[in-house]
């Protein structure tokens, strides 16, 4: 142990872990396109940029629920849609300030949260994320159905969000470093709470449910707390997404956007925080990339991604361990690098186990 100026032992310097090396390396890539933005294709690059960070603390906020409660929402994108409205109901009144329109996005999707996951958080699996998917689109045909806030076609802000009676959020680039903040707040919030005894119970709960009671913890209030938690960070996320448009859609509530934060979670790696904020950046990258290819880039995207499902299971986080350990990734290692055309081995290996194979041959 090192020993202080004084005599006495102090404790030794704490390093930051690999996982924190990830995260510290992305924001700081992300702190460098401001700079680049000229090299990178101007304002478009900051606009992408945005994005990218708003839907990382979307995807941090399902990761929350995913990776450390084992619960699977398919209708996350509620709360990104409900903070976005709050805050563009509150600006269309003439209270566009950031001491009422962000309270307000925190509090509408927490209070969505609490009431919609007093119900939801009482099932698992499959009846979980059908419940969660109806509620979410219930939210969406109410927002379509509020003629006074646009309906169907949208709420356009007035403008974005005063600060100290200021419009200093216009100023891209003051608004670029003060999404980057909130992500790295937001990054540090969740993973305080999942290292916290209330993120270790939760974990407890997702592997060993009846042993976690056996020793006393009640399931229901650690998990609905986590899910309004998860609700208020998308909820923030839902007001930057609407000043950064300075417009909100019922479309932000649609099942389609749901499936795209599990999607980015998924391609990141569950498990990981860090896996969350790269499946948003390669996610945003790899839709931009292809929609500048060809009109029908999702008939591209969407193969694409199930053959990273597939073989790729542990997504960005799992490859990256597979590199640090020295291993070829999982998929190689079930085919054997010895043959020549593993991966086509491999594909047929898959389609054969495949559930919906197996079912057609039964029939």
């Amino acid at each position: 142990m090192p020993i202080g100026l004084s005599g006495t032992p102090t404790a030794a310097p704490r390093t930051a872990s690999f996982e924190q090396r990830l995260a510290i390396g992305l924001f700081a890539l992300l702190a460098m396109v401001p700079p680049l933005s000229p090299v990178l294709g101007g304002g478009y690059a900051l606009v992408l940029g945005e994005r990218v960070m708003i839907f990382a603390i979307a995807a941090l906020s399902l990761e929350l629920l995913v990776g450390a409660a084992g619960l699977l929402s398919f209708g996350h994108a509620a709360f990104l849609g409900i903070g976005a409205y709050a805050a563009g109901i509150a600006a269309s009144h003439g209270l566009g300030t950031l001491s009422i329109a962000l309270p307000a996005a925190l509090a509408s999707s927490a209070l969505f949260a609490l009431a919609t996951g007093a119900i939801a958080v009482r099932t698992r699996g499959v009846y979980f994320i059908m419940i969660t998917l109806a509620f979410a689109q219930m939210a969406f045909f109410i927002a379509t159905s509020l003629a006074p806030y646009g309906g169907d076609d949208g709420l356009s802000w007035p403008t974005r969000t005063a600060v100290l009676g200021t419009r200093i959020l216009k100023n891209e680039l003051f608004f670029f470093y003060l999404i980057e903040i909130l992500l790295i707040a937001s990054y540090l919030s969740i993973s305080r709470l999942i290292a916290s005894r209330f993120g270790r119970v939760l974990r407890g709960l997702k592997d060993n449910e009846i042993r976690m009671q056996a020793m006393g913890f009640t399931p229901y209030p650690y998990r609905l707390t986590a899910y309004v938690i998860a609700g208020a960070f998308c909820g923030l996320a839902g007001f930057l997404l609407g000043n950064q448009a300075e417009f909100v859609s019922p479309a932000y509530m649609h099942w389609q956007r749901s499936g795209e934060l599990i999607m980015m979670v998924l391609l990141g790696g569950t498990g990981r925080l860090y896996g969350a904020m790269f499946g948003a950046l390669a996610y945003l990258l790899l839709e931009e990339m292809l929609s500048r290819l060809t009109e029908h880039w999702k008939v591209v995207f969407g193969p694409a991604l199930v053959l990273m499902v597939l073989f790729a299971r542990g997504g960005i986080a799992g490859a990256i361990d597979a590199w640090r350990q020295g291993l070829p990734p999982p998929a190689h290692r079930r085919a054997g690098d010895g043959r020549r055309w593993h991966w086509l081995a491999l594909l047929a290996e898959r389609t054969r186990q495949s559930r919906l194979v197996r079912w057609w041959w039964r029939c």
